[in-house]
């Protein structure tokens, strides 16, 4: 361009550099993801590596075994003991089966173009509606080969769900996924590798983390006092309404915090609501209705582990 000046040129780059630091988030004063030395992989022996992931998958069913155990010691139980084994592996199955399937068709629909990726179960890749769609048909043929109360059966089991899903989203911390979106608060984490190489990474929400604590902490929170200070074990319907009325709010809410996946970006730009947040409307909607209704449920309970009623 004729006429330019010496001055021109620094004051066009500091005119763009400020603009950029209007646009990002200032990242000099957060902490950076590869600063806490977390890895995805516990420890590799030869052709075998133990993941994070897997552990709180097992630490989550393990754990929440031990605490169903402790709910069917109480009164007016819908199963007895001896059922929790079973029970468990039905519900392991779901988990794994409905929620690989549920990642596919609403995630990565892709896949079925190449099927055998559905199986590689490794690469990553679960959806926790699935998981609850698996987990439920699971618990319904659990309960039709005991001759038990299926709604029931649910309100135990969801007691104890949150223990998996706060597991499972540190366990994405630690994996360095799913984060949120660009922030400028003071716990802003830069994780890596979130943008195109060559731009700066901004420091985003630690999403995981907002989600470990409303599905985990607060949700069993929630469950906890209406367990065992309340009566709500006994209006089928109404532990596992609050689970899914509980559940759906707190995702739906954390999801304005974090990233859409990025095969899904245009969709949540077009509709303006990311897919986990379309797929927490049903969840929301049905469990208020499982919750309004559950007294109109009630019936004399009587008791599968021992021999105590209950009105």
């Amino acid at each position: 361009m004729q006429g330019r000046t010496r001055g021109e040129k620094p004051l066009i780059l500091s005119t763009i550099t400020a603009a950029a630091g209007a646009v990002a988030p200032a990242v000099g004063s957060h902490i950076r993801f590869e600063d806490l030395g977390l890895h995805p992989d516990v420890f590799s022996i030869g052709f075998f590596t133990l993941r994070w992931y897997s552990l709180a998958y097992i630490g989550g069913i393990l754990l929440g075994w031990w605490y169903l155990l402790k709910l069917l010691a109480q009164p007016g139980a819908p199963m007895a003991r001896r059922h929790a084994d079973d029970l468990v592996f039905y519900a392991t199955l779901g988990i794994i089966l409905g929620g690989r399937l549920g990642y596919v068709i609403f995630y990565a629909p892709e896949m079925f173009l190449h099927p055998l990726r559905i199986f590689r179960l490794w690469d990553g890749g679960m959806s926790f509606h699935g998981g609850v769609i698996g987990t439920s048909i699971g618990l319904i043929l659990f309960a039709r080969k005991h001759e038990l109360n299926w709604l029931r059966v649910h309100d135990y089991i969801a007691c104890c769900v949150p223990f998996g899903l706060f597991f499972g989203r540190l366990a994405n911390f630690v994996n360095g996924e799913l984060w949120g979106k660009p922030t400028d608060v003071a716990w802003g984490i830069i994780f890596e590798r979130t943008v195109p190489f060559g731009m700066v990474e901004p420091a985003r929400h630690p999403s995981q983390l907002y989600e470990a604590g409303l599905e985990g902490i607060v949700l069993f929170a929630l469950l906890w006092f209406a367990f065992w200070k309340t009566k709500a074990r006994y209006d089928p319907g109404k532990l596992v309404g609050l689970f899914v009325l509980g559940y759906g709010l707190a995702r739906f809410t954390a999801e304005f915090f974090r990233e859409p996946d990025s095969q899904l970006r245009a969709f949540a730009e077009s509709t303006g609501l990311h897919m986990g947040q379309w797929l927490c409307v049903p969840m929301i909607l049905g469990g208020a209705y499982l919750v309004a209704t559950s007294a109109k449920r009630r019936v004399r309970v009587e008791s599968i582990a021992g021999t105590q009623s209950v009105a």
